[in-house]
């Protein structure tokens, strides 16, 4: 029944035009910035979970909130996978369940702790809180969510830089890492815990990320890509409300073969003249239609990843960090364990 409701609610959104409103008033109070523009849709998110089970929790954020999200991260310039969307709102959309005053969750927690539903609710929101920095990770960093991640020594060591990040942030969130930490160690592990999770952003202020090429390499960049790899580049045209709009969007490809064989395995049609190339078709409920290309748009422009130091400077600095951390507490820790066993001078 919540299943089929959330389906009036989606086809309603979908006829009523509801959900290019939400763009426009998301981009209007965040003013185009990025973090800002994520927090509101965070907001929404949790709003709009508020007394829903799962599912169809899952449908409402998904329609209402998703492209949102995708359609002003590319015009930001910020290639979102679509599968780090998604999960982003979702991840808001089932914190509504713990989250007072309509948390569903806590109420049935504080029916069997037999303690109040509101107190229970507040608590676990706030335990919550402690984890709402992943979702963020996801739309910056999608290799956390092994997006990009071929071979298993790779996975192995995202999930384990992943762990300890989660674990500094934990330490930081609780003032508390091997002892009770001091302010200034506590803002050292949110640091350290933001290098680990981003250490591109460090990388990015030295060089660029990417190196933007002409349309006209555009195709032999797709023939390039390896199988299952991913492409970055950027599309201008007019919307349908009539506005001039530039796009950067992240599209996957399939397996290696002529260049626009691969495109239309997303739903992209590409005609080419010359060395200008033009979006003639994108297939209804493919892929590229999700992450908001449409008919007439042009493609100016192909990003290809640049030469940029290695990531393991800035994640090898923030480990060092760590250990010069946990040292100092560990000789704190010590100090405090002597003056217990030896007791107050006399």
């Amino acid at each position: 029944i919540a299943t089929a409701t959330a389906g009036i609610v989606v086809g309603t959104i979908t006829l009523t035009g509801l959900g290019l409103m939400m763009t426009e008033l998301v981009e209007f109070i965040s003013g185009g910035n990025v973090i800002l523009m994520l927090i509101l849709i965070a907001a929404i998110s949790l709003v709009l979970g508020m007394g829903i089970p799962t599912t169809a929790n899952y449908i409402l954020v998904a329609t209402l909130m998703a492209p949102v999200v995708v359609d002003l991260g590319a015009q930001a310039g910020l290639p979102i996978p679509l599968i780090a969307v998604h999960l982003f709102v979702f991840y808001f959309g089932i914190m509504a369940d713990i989250t007072p005053p309509v948390g569903l969750a806590a109420f049935a927690a504080a029916a069997i702790s037999k303690e109040d539903p509101i107190a229970t609710g507040f608590q676990g929101a706030l335990y919550s809180l402690r984890t709402a920095i992943l979702p963020f990770v996801f739309i910056f960093n999608p290799a956390i969510l092994l997006i990009g991640v071929d071979t298993w020594p790779q996975t192995i060591w995202v999930a384990t830089v992943s762990l300890i990040a989660i674990l500094l942030f934990s330490a930081a969130t609780m003032n508390w890492f091997v002892t009770k930490s001091r302010l200034w160690e506590s803002a050292a592990l949110l640091l350290i815990c933001f290098t680990l999770f981003r250490p591109d952003w460090w990388l990015n202020q030295v060089s660029p990320p990417y190196e933007e090429l002409p349309a006209s390499e555009f195709l032999s960049a797709v023939a390039q890509t390896p199988a299952d790899g991913r492409i970055n580049f950027v599309v201008e045209g007019v919307d349908l409300m009539g506005e001039d709009v530039r796009k950067t969007v992240n599209v996957p490809l399939g397996e290696p073969g002529e260049p626009l064989e691969r495109l239309r395995g997303i739903g992209l049609t590409i005609t080419q003249a010359g060395d200008a190339l033009m979006i003639s078709n994108v297939d209804f409920g493919s892929y590229a239609k999700r992450i908001g290309l449409d008919v007439g748009y042009d493609v100016v422009a192909v990003l290809r990843k640049a030469d940029q130091p290695s990531s393991l400077i800035p994640i090898g600095l923030a480990l060092a960090a760590t250990a010069g951390v946990a040292g100092l507490q560990f000789a704190r820790a010590r100090k405090q364990a002597d003056r217990k066993e030896t007791g107050p001078a006399r």
